[in-house]
């Protein structure tokens, strides 16, 4: 319990809300670099989750691939490619973006997959081309699955971009690895309390994107059916 209030009153205290190195700098380059991962990923894995759960093509590769990658340890590929690259950024942003990529590609095919086929065969013989299809119909549908694969890569990203700083001096990560090396442990564990709060607050966010996103009809269907949904279970007659 010591710890824990030593932990945050090194949070709160304002030394290290100033300077260089100082709480601010550090959360502005955590969220700047989960952003950077976010995105490089995101421009791999939904193309094709989407391309994958629309035609149905790949799907097993797709899974395989997600699987594999899942399994790979972070900190073991974060110092592959640090050997390979060397001390820098350089490193963490392509070990992170792999990383990324299973939850991002799994939430795009998982929320293409899980739309009516008899909607798309609709669209279909309205004379909808498939890119209209695919842009007008499966992606808005799909999009609260899509936002949270969305929402499971950031968490992870914002996560293990900790790790970063043990490469390169960046990030949240900066607290842990220096509170460890000079056995503050109030440093280390308050660092771990930001990165906490950070993912806190983002799936909070993600949370509420993810109810935003969903299309008005569906909404509409789900209120309809729930207001018809008799409260209570009737005695069966006979």
């Amino acid at each position: 319990m010591n710890l824990v209030l030593d932990a945050i009153a090194w949070i709160l205290d304002p030394t290290n809300w100033e300077g260089v190195g100082g709480i601010p700098q550090r959360l502005w380059e955590h969220l700047w670099i989960s952003a950077v991962i976010l995105l490089i990923a995101a421009a791999i894995a939904l193309p094709v989750g989407v391309l994958v759960g629309h035609t149905g093509r790949g799907r097993e590769a797709a899974v395989t691939v997600s699987g594999a990658l899942r399994a790979l340890p972070t900190l073991g590929v974060l110092s592959l490619f640090a050997l390979w690259l060397g001390i820098g950024l350089r490193a963490p942003i392509p070990a992170l973006v792999i990383l990324a990529i299973p939850p991002l590609l799994a939430g795009a095919y998982a929320g293409i997959e899980s739309i009516d086929r008899r909607i798309v065969d609709a669209a279909r013989a309205m004379g909808m081309n498939e890119r209209q299809i695919v842009g007008k119909v499966e992606v808005p549908l799909g999009l609260p699955i899509i936002v949270g694969g969305i929402r499971s890569a950031t968490l992870q990203i914002i996560a293990t971009a900790t790790l970063a700083a043990y490469v390169a001096d960046f990030g949240l990560g900066r607290f842990i690895f220096s509170g460890l090396k000079t056995r503050d442990y109030a440093e280390m564990l308050g660092g771990s309390i930001l990165v906490i709060v950070l993912a806190l607050v983002v799936d909070g966010a993600f949370a509420l994107t993810q109810r935003l996103v969903v299309p008005a009809g569906v909404r509409a269907t789900r209120f309809t059916e729930l207001r018809s949904r008799p409260a209570r279970p009737r005695a069966a007659v006979g």
